[in-house]
């Protein structure tokens, strides 16, 4: 896009931005678990609200960060299976867009990183971190931030959530398996989670 274009739509949608009140861990499935119970940093960008260097933006490498979560004691024996979701909610769309979806971590796998976004294999949306991905607003793994020029800075949220029993495999296993598909398959199956916030912003010098 060029950026011109990009500018100009960053003004004229300069106030659709904040959608967080659709963000993924304020659906149905969170109705008992409004506050993050779940410890999540970044073992290379630090702790929540980090800049995101460009080498995790789509001006660079496109890196994911790497992260690391701990789970509270209470519910650490519960746990099945993690489901990781990263999200923009300041796009200017009137719902967040999905930048990675990520099912089938195993209950004993408190971290990730770049690597394992790479993918083994396609026909069963197997990643090499040994978990699947689903569908993305660019049909990949994983798109990595390009907020619209001059629209200020976008939040990237990364939450973490523990389900006390894992998808269904086939659910898991198709890449086009959307956001709302298992926003309703982890309904009942919450034990708790977290959040981890990178942001970023692109300017035309």
């Amino acid at each position: 896009m060029l950026p011109i274009v990009e500018v100009t739509l960053a003004w004229l949608f300069k106030n659709a931005k904040g959608r967080d009140a659709k963000a993924f861990q304020t659906g149905p499935a969170f109705a008992d678990f409004a506050e993050p119970t779940v410890e999540i940093t970044s073992t290379d960008c630090g702790p929540t609200n980090a800049h995101l260097g460009v080498e995790y933006t789509a001006d660079g490498a496109g890196k994911a960060p790497a992260l690391s979560w701990t789970p509270p004691p209470a519910i650490a024996a519960q746990v099945k299976e993690w489901l990781l979701v990263s999200e923009d909610p300041d796009a200017p769309l009137s719902t967040p867009i999905v930048h990675g979806l990520f099912g089938g971590i195993a209950a004993t796998k408190t971290s990730v990183e770049a690597k394992d976004f790479e993918i083994e294999d396609k026909s069963k949306a197997l990643l090499k971190g040994g978990f699947h991905y689903g569908k993305t607003w660019h049909s990949v793994p994983y798109v990595p931030p390009r907020p619209l020029m001059n629209h200020g800075p976008h939040r990237y949220f990364f939450t973490i959530i523990a389900l006390k029993k894992p998808l269904d495999t086939a659910l898991l296993n198709s890449k086009a398996t959307t956001r709302e598909q298992i926003a309703d398959a982890i309904v009942g199956k919450v034990l708790g989670w977290g959040i981890w916030v990178g942001s970023c912003e692109r300017v035309w010098k």
